[in-house]
């Protein structure tokens, strides 16, 4: 099990996977200032992290939205890139949630919450110059984290039939989104070259803009929280994604029929990301 320390990234069966370092490399190479900087304020606490996880087989698909639009749905001042306003959705598997003390007698009660995927969609904020991401909603599978993952962390969970096939070793991917209660879809599928390598995002580029973000802010009624996470920079590339339906969105939000698909990233994944408690933002 990792424990905190340096990392950087390896290739290991799919997945990037955090392995010891000295911190001054990563310094060094402009592509991981942000991760360092991301751990820095997260083990800046003590006791930090107090979970592990994997997330496995990571699709982002970015749209540019209405910025009047979003920020009545935004409790934090939102973060424009060349001001332009974004919305990512992130497509991914989540296994194997457990504390990072304890072992395996720890990790067992979390068995039941352990594993499954998300929709996330967020957006991208600052507070008091702290750049993150901000939860619109989050839809999974498991009736079991939708009841807790509103009371422990303030996350906007709601539940949704969720399919993913994301091969890359085969160039494919596709999935598909229904929220029984709530109607409408969401269906994506694109391609990728399963012989081009991985890499972390340009400096000073949009997809680093969108991606690299260590710190996630949520809000519950008039209650603003925020926790941190950590892993080594993104291994990614970008992807042509098609969006075959997208009524689950425009259900959700009316003036999301109006944005317009900017791209998309996709990464395998990493082993042992860092997740950090919940705290009230004052």
């Amino acid at each position: 099990m990792a424990q905190p320390g340096q990392a950087e990234c390896r290739r290991l069966g799919g997945i990037v996977n955090p392995l010891p370092t000295r911190v001054e490399e990563a310094e060094l190479n402009p592509s991981r200032q942000l991760s360092v900087a991301g751990k820095r304020r997260l083990l800046a606490v003590p006791g930090e992290p107090l979970f592990l996880a994997d997330w496995e087989r990571v699709l982002f698909i970015h749209y540019e939205v209405d910025a009047a639009a979003l920020r009545k749905e935004v409790p934090f001042e939102t973060d424009l890139w060349q001001g332009r306003a974004l919305v990512s959705l992130v497509a991914f598997t989540m296994r194997d949630l457990r504390p990072r003390r304890g072992g395996r007698m720890a990790a067992w009660p979390f068995t039941p919450i352990a594993t499954h995927p998300f929709l996330n969609v967020r957006t991208y904020v600052k507070h008091e110059g702290e750049p993150g991401i901000y939860f619109m909603t989050k839809w999974l599978p498991n009736r079991l984290s939708v009841l807790l993952g509103p009371l422990l962390y303030g996350l906007p969970y709601r539940f949704a039939r969720i399919n993913y096939r994301h091969t890359h070793e085969r160039g494919l991917f596709e999935g598909r989104v229904e929220a029984p209660g709530q109607g409408g879809k969401f269906v994506h599928a694109g391609r990728l070259d399963s012989n081009t390598p991985f890499n972390p995002c340009p400096p000073d580029s949009l997809d680093e803009f969108l991606l690299e973000r260590y710190t996630a802010f949520t809000s519950s009624g008039s209650t603003r929280r925020f926790f941190r996470i950590w892993h080594p920079p993104w291994a990614q590339m970008p992807v042509a994604a098609t969006v075959r339906e997208n009524t689950l969105l425009m259900k959700t939000w009316p003036w999301f029929e109006q944005a317009q698909l900017v791209g998309a990233n996709y990464s395998p994944g990493f082993r042992d990301v860092w997740m950090g408690r919940a705290f009230r933002v004052k």
